[in-house]
């Protein structure tokens, strides 16, 4: 997540070098301004298609496409569909533009209760005491710390705060 901000984020910079260059090649004339102004805006596009996740959403739909062209169909007891991407396309046929589910943002809620040792439906107080004990235990600058661990309980945490508010 905190990556895609950043991708915005410079994607914005280069839209604005983009106007920039643009607003002075009409004000003061020198032609060669929007020459340089294209490569400008061409990467703000693809860092905004990469960070608002429509690339990878286009690219699960040509493999989900191209695996039942080519007759790498599902099989019947396959619950993914085709080519494995949960495109909900039966016996390796789709119909018209195959729809495609956006990426999990983090644990399910049973997950993220279970990653923080707690029964489904606790509280807010207890998620949060939950949270700060395994954060205390898990953190990377502890000497039995570990990072993977770390992030999933933060990632479980958020989970559980944004669902509750």
């Amino acid at each position: 997540m905190d990556r895609d901000r950043l991708v915005l984020g410079l994607a914005a910079v280069f839209a604005g070098l983009t106007v920039l260059l643009v607003v002075a090649s009409l004000a003061s004339g020198p032609w060669y301004l929007i020459l340089l102004a294209v490569p400008f805006g061409a990467t703000t596009y693809f860092m905004w298609y990469q960070a608002s996740g429509r690339l990878e959403e286009r690219t699960r739909t040509r493999r989900v496409r191209a695996g039942s062209r080519f007759g790498r169909g599902a099989r019947r007891n396959d619950p993914n569909g085709p080519g494995g991407f949960g495109a909900g396309a039966r016996n390796g046929r789709t119909r018209g533009r195959a729809s495609v589910r956006p990426p999990s943002s983090g644990p399910s809620p049973t997950e993220a209760y279970r990653t923080l040792g707690l029964d489904p439906g606790a509280d807010e107080d207890a998620v949060r005491q939950a949270y700060r004990q395994r954060v205390k235990e898990v953190h990377p600058d502890r000497p039995s710390g570990d990072e993977d661990e770390f992030k999933r309980v933060n990632r479980a945490y958020e989970r559980l705060t944004d669902e509750q508010t």
